[in-house]
């Protein structure tokens, strides 16, 4: 009976020790991106924002987890004239919106990943913007090429009435009207990351 227990914590430390190491993939901040869509009643505006850091983990073929930082002060507009962006980009920034002084950076981190297929999983993480974590799930594609991983995820909501920005937020001012900012922005992230 010994010798039976012996072999088998023998197998069970020979299984733990040739198992693969987790390997970490990280972001490439200038070949990633991230483009955000603001709606209002009269409208929208569009920009990207970029990221300053992340990794991806795997264990073989599967995401297991990760996390990125998002630099704030990159934020950018696309769809307006050169002095309107300026004003738009200092409302963002300002304590109206996201406070980039006080709070530099925003940063997600994955707590779930579900696999639906090889190249589709369903990620849950926690979301921090303006020192406000809330858990947030989205779809995204994902696809690994040798040493390349390239994962995509379109039209990401957050509700930002959740992280406490209320300029002209329908949570926060009931009445005000066709000046209402809707509470969802979405997110079209676009993440490559290279082991």
């Amino acid at each position: 009976m010994k010798k039976i227990l012996l072999l088998i914590c023998l197998i069970a430390v020979g299984v733990v020790a040739f198992k693969p190491a987790a390997e970490v993939y990280s972001v490439d901040v200038n070949k990633s991106k991230i483009e955000w869509i603001g709606k209002k009643l009269t409208g929208q505006h569009t920009g990207e924002i970029k990221l300053a850091s992340g990794v991806l983990n795997y264990d073989g073929e599967t995401l297991t987890g990760g996390s990125f930082i998002i630099n704030m002060n990159s934020i950018t507009n696309k769809d307006l004239s050169k002095s309107s962006a300026a004003n738009l980009l200092g409302q963002l920034k300002s304590e109206d919106f996201f406070s980039v002084d006080k709070y530099p950076t925003a940063k997600f981190v994955i707590t779930s990943v579900k696999n639906m297929n090889a190249e589709n999983a369903t990620i849950t993480g926690d979301l921090t913007i303006k020192g406000i974590t809330k858990p947030i799930s989205f779809t995204t594609a994902i696809k690994k090429r040798g040493n390349i991983v390239v994962a995509i995820a379109n039209g990401v909501k957050v509700d930002r009435a959740k992280y406490n920005v209320r300029y002209g937020s329908k949570s926060f001012f009931a009445d005000i009207g066709d000046k209402a900012i809707s509470d969802e922005f979405e997110l079209n992230i676009t993440l490559l990351a290279r082991k």
